[in-house]
């Protein structure tokens, strides 16, 4: 991910695109292999809770993933970012939209006693929203599927990510940017399975 415009973007080493980290990598191979397999091991120690979920669920959710990875783990980004020509959610709308999306899904009960059809659907919009907004510097989607799990498995469905490519994960998100959530309900429908005990 890149900074909007130009000039040094501050969470990455001087004169790259490696970003600054709490073990001192500047290599992108290396930190991305540290990062992975720690997140993997902190992943375990995140508890599932009951819903209301909101921002802070997702930021506590960031912060246990990489605290020991990032300084800034768990907090809000200060820089507006792109990947590709996909730009993220502006830093100062990134508190008031999250909000939107969470209050949204609370209206929906959290998609209590929801059939397995309707609530694929809306997993794939829910998630591709959430992810424009992108409120870390690094680490989105790996907090995000967590917060989705938590989600899923409330609503009494197992869940699993193992059926997709992470190729299929991006192309999915490119099209939900412009609200064709067709490729995110295909990823949900394989991910998403019996309810739990049938």
């Amino acid at each position: 991910m890149d900074k909007y415009g130009t000039g040094q973007d501050p969470y990455c080493y001087p004169e790259t695109h490696i970003l600054r980290n709490r073990l001192g990598i500047q290599d992108d191979a290396l930190l991305a292999q540290a990062e992975r397999d720690l997140s993997e091991i902190a992943a375990s120690q995140i508890d599932f809770s009951l819903p209301p979920y909101d921002l802070a669920y997702l930021k506590h959710i960031h912060h246990t993933l990489f605290l020991d990875v990032y300084d800034w783990a768990g907090d809000l980004r200060t820089i507006d970012i792109s990947k590709g020509s996909t730009r993220f959610c502006n830093v100062s709308r990134i508190e008031p939209e999250a909000d939107k999306i969470f209050r949204a899904m609370a209206q929906q009960a959290w998609f209590e006693d929801w059939e397995r059809p309707q609530l694929v659907c809306a997993m794939a919009e829910h998630f591709g929203d959430l992810n424009m907004i992108h409120p870390f510097r690094e680490g989105n989607g790996r907090a995000q599927r967590i917060l989705f799990e938590h989600i899923i498995v409330n609503v009494g469905f197992e869940i699993s990510w193992w059926a997709v490519e992470a190729s299929e994960w991006i192309d999915a998100n490119v099209a939900a940017v412009v609200c064709d959530y067709r490729p995110l309900e295909a990823v949900f429908e394989r991910c998403i399975g019996q309810r739990i005990g049938d």
